[in-house]
């Protein structure tokens, strides 16, 4: 991967976890590094899932691998919202 590969995982992850915490009902109990760490995970995941199930590239823009992606986020998000909360 080379750096603009990279420089753009990382600004995609940054709109995928702030997309995801949206989504998530309520107020979350995680920082905002936290949200960004979890949104390049999902996103770097969320590509993976979609080059796996031939929906990366499709003509225009990607709304399934964006979905997937917010999906994970949120899913990522909750998660860690609620083992925060447990403590």
């Amino acid at each position: 991967m080379e750096i603009t590969g990279i420089i753009s995982a990382i600004v995609i992850g940054i709109v995928i976890g702030v997309l995801g915490r949206l989504v998530v009902p309520g107020r979350q109990h995680i920082g905002i590094l936290l949200t960004i760490v979890v949104g390049i995970v999902a996103a770097l995941i969320g590509a993976a899932i979609a080059n796996a199930f031939d929906v990366a590239d499709t003509k225009g823009v990607d709304w399934i691998e964006w979905l997937i992606q917010i999906g994970l986020a949120a899913l990522g998000i909750a998660a860690l919202d609620r083992s925060r909360v447990r403590r």
